[in-house]
C-alpha cells in the first residue's frame, strides 16, 4: 500500500527579517496558480514556525482552508507593519524598559530599588499582543485540523527555566510525542501565549511564563537551543518540506577591508542573534542532505532495517545580505527606539545586523517582501518539481 506523502513548510526565526516569508509565499502561491492549482488549495500539510516564523506559521494555518487568503493576510500585515504595533516606541515606553535595563546593567550596584523588581528586557513587546489577535483566528484552525485541510501546525519555544527546546504541535491525528537530546515535544492547543514566548527574542522582548505539565517555566526565543529546526516536520509526518530561511545559506567574503576597531556593543549582539536564528538551519540542512545521500546508495529494500528516511527538501533564503537592506532603513526607526539603539551602535552599518531584526517598518519590510518574491520566481522550477506528484 501506497504511504501517504505529506509536505511539509518550516518557517524559521529572525524578527522584522520573516517579512521575507511573506514574499516567499506569495511567489509560491502564484507558481502553483499558473501551473493549474487552485488559490485556494493549501499545498502544506504540516507547517512549523520559529520565532517570528511561528506567527507566520500559525496565522498561514488559521487559513489552511483558503491559501491565498492566508497568504494576503501576511502580506497585509507585513506590507503596512510599524514598530509600535510590535513594541513601545513611544519615548515613555523606551524610557521604562530600554533606559532603565542599560542602567542596570551600568549602575545597578547604586539601584537597589530594582533588586525587586528589575526591567526584564530592552524594549515592551505588549502591543504585539495586538498584532496577534488580528493576524489570527484560531477557532478556524481547529475547524482545519479537524476537517484534514491541515495535519499538523506546530511551534517552538525555549525553557530558560529547565534549558531544554520545546516543539509545541497540534493536530487532530494521533500523534506521539517525542524527545531528543535538550528537545522535547508536546501536544498542545496553541494559543497566544506560545507564540510571543516563541518570539520573544533574548534581551530584547521579555520571557513568558507557560504551565508545562503543571510546572510553571519562562520560555523564550525558539530559535535558542534549536539543533534540528526541520526535525519537527518529519516527526510529525512530512516527506517533503520546503524551508524558508531568513538569512544566506552561506555568506561570501566581504569586498571590503576589515575593520581594525573594537566591535560596538551592537555589532556583538547582531553576531550572536545571527548565531541563534541563522547558524543551526545550515548545519540541519547539510546533515538532511547527507542522510539522504546515503539512503540513495542503499538498496530500497533494505530502508525498512533503519529509522532513516529519505525526505525531499527545498530551501529557499534570501540572495541578498539582509543587514545591508537594514542599514538603509535604520533611519525609519521611531525617534526614541533610534536614540537607544544608537548608544549601542545598531544605527551604525557595522551594527546593522542587530536593527535587521528590530526594523518593524513598512520601508524595511516591503523591500523583504519583494526580494523573497525575486527569490522564489528564480527558483521557478525548483518550486514546480518539488511539488509535483
Amino acid at each position: 500500500m501506497e504511504i501517504e506523502q505529506k509536505t511539509g513548510l518550516i518557517l524559521t526565526g529572525g524578527g522584522a527579517r520573516a517579512a521575507y516569508q511573506a514574499g516567499v509565499l506569495d511567489a509560491v502561491g502564484s507558481i502553483l496558480a499558473d501551473a493549474g492549482r487552485k488559490a485556494a488549495h493549501n499545498p502544506f500539510d504540516i507547517v512549523c514556525g520559529t520565532s517570528a516564523g511561528a506567527l507566520n506559521a500559525t496565522a498561514l494555518a488559521c487559513r489552511a482552508d483558503d491559501f491565498a487568503e492566508g497568504v494576503g493576510k501576511l502580506l497585509e500585515v507585513w506590507l503596512n507593519v510599524t514598530a509600535d504595533q510590535v513594541y513601545r516606541a513611544d519615548p515613555l515606553g523606551v524610557l521604562r524598559s530600554g533606559a532603565r535595563w542599560l542602567s542596570l546593567l551600568s549602575f545597578g550596584w547604586m539601584l537597589r530599588k530594582w533588586h525587586a523588581a528589575p526591567p526584564s528586557s530592552l524594549l515592551d513587546n505588549t502591543p504585539l499582543v495586538g498584532l496577534l489577535h488580528r493576524m489570527l483566528d484560531l477557532p478556524r484552525l481547529d475547524a482545519a485540523l479537524a476537517s484534514g485541510r491541515l495535519h499538523a501546525l506546530a511551534v517552538t519555544a525555549s525553557s530558560y527555566t529547565l534549558g531544554h527546546h520545546i516543539t509545541f504541535y497540534q493536530s487532530a491525528a494521533e500523534i506521539a510525542p517525542w524527545q531528543r537530546s535538550q528537545r522535547v515535544a508536546m501536544a498542545d492547543q496553541i494559543g497566544v501565549e506560545h507564540l510571543l514566548a516563541s518570539s520573544a527574542i533574548p534581551f530584547v522582548f521579555p520571557a513568558v511564563p507557560l504551565y508545562l505539565a503543571g510546572r510553571l517555566e519562562y520560555c523564550g526565543d525558539g530559535s535558542m537551543r534549536q539543533l534540528a529546526p526541520i526535525s519537527p516536520a518529519i516527526h510529525l509526518g512530512a516527506s517533503r518540506v520546503l524551508v524558508v530561511g531568513a538569512g544566506r545559506m552561506s555568506e561570501a567574503p566581504r569586498a571590503t577591508a576589515p575593520s581594525t576597531r573594537y566591535p560596538s556593543l551592537a555589532q556583538i549582539a547582531g553576531h550572536a542573534l545571527s548565531s541563534i536564528f541563522l547558524d543551526s538551519l545550515a548545519v540541519d540542512v547539510e546533515r538532511l542532505n547527507r542522510i539522504n545521500q546515503t539512503l540513495s546508495m542503499v538498496p530500497r529494500e533494505h530502508h525498512q532495517n533503519t529509522p532513516l528516511r529519505q525526505v525531499r527538501l527545498l530551501v529557499i533564503a534570501p540572495s541578498e545580505r539582509l543587514d545591508d537592506i537594514a542599514a538603509r532603513h535604520t533611519k525609519s526607526l521611531p525617534g526614541p527606539v533610534r536614540t537607544l539603539l544608537s548608544g549601542i551602535g545598531a544605527t551604525e552599518a557595522r551594527g546593522s545586523a542587530l536593527s535587521s531584526y528590530l526594523l518593524f517598518e513598512r520601508s524595511y519590510t516591503r523591500e523583504l517582501v519583494e526580494l523573497g518574491r525575486r527569490d522564489t520566481f528564480a527558483r521557478r522550477d525548483d518550486v514546480l518539481a518539488f511539488f509535483a506528484s
